[in-house]
């Protein structure tokens, strides 16, 4: 495992090597398959996680069964950080939707180490002003952009993260499946699927069951504006 993924995080952000090296030896590892649920929305929340290796895709479900994700996280970035500085419920389901490593931080160790490393709340709190800039992008986006557009954006917004160079674009390993695509969106799967058919008759993507090649990049982020 290359720890050097999981040291990346704001976490260890103005840490020495050989106090960064202390707290990462004092984190739980957990590893996770595909559909394992980590916790669940509602639950006691009291721990920080960030993740090694794999995604983990933050969800919520209505009262009617409906679900909506949030967002889909991958190596080097971090969850559950808000229960640090709102104790309460967790406001969301984590699980993963590809095999995951993770870390975790009780919540008492991490206070305990915020007090001797004031900076550290600094980065913390970046994070989570990030998190909430990304939400309200999203907001707007429902608001005022059409279906294609979103997934548009969406696409781009994945290959930032998971995407991998070559010949003919960027192959983004997404791993959801067309549902959870839909549901990261903010729509149906058939408009989802309807956006993604037209992008690649247009020759801007090839589909590759949970994976997508972006072949035409100025294309798809003008379409994302």
């Amino acid at each position: 495992m290359d720890d050097d993924v999981v040291l990346s995080a704001p976490l260890f952000a103005t840490m020495d090597a050989d106090e960064t090296r202390t707290l990462f030896e004092s984190m739980q590892q957990i590893e996770l398959t595909r559909g394992d649920v980590l916790f669940r929305e509602g639950e006691p929340g009291d721990r920080l996680y960030v993740i090694a290796s794999g995604k983990i895709k933050l969800g919520r479900r209505s009262n009617d069964g409906r679900e909506n994700l949030l967002s889909i996280l991958g190596p080097g970035e971090m969850f559950g950080e808000l229960s640090l500085f709102d104790p309460g419920p967790r406001t969301a389901t984590a699980s993963s939707v590809a095999d995951s490593v993770i870390y975790e931080l009780g919540h008492d160790q991490l206070v305990e180490w915020i007090e001797k490393h004031p900076g550290v709340a600094k980065h913390l709190l970046g994070a989570l002003a990030r998190r909430l800039r990304r939400t309200n992008e999203t907001l707007a986006d429902l608001v005022f952009s059409d279906v294609p557009g979103r997934v548009a954006k969406a696409l781009l917004d994945l290959s930032t993260r998971f995407g991998e160079e070559t010949d003919e674009g960027v192959r983004v390993a997404h791993d959801l499946t067309q549902e959870e695509l839909a549901q990261l969106v903010g729509a149906s799967r058939e408009t989802v699927n309807k956006a993604l058919a037209d992008f690649a008759t247009r020759g801007w993507v090839r589909r590759e069951g949970r994976a997508v090649v972006l072949l035409d990049l100025d294309r798809l982020e003008r379409r994302a504006r």
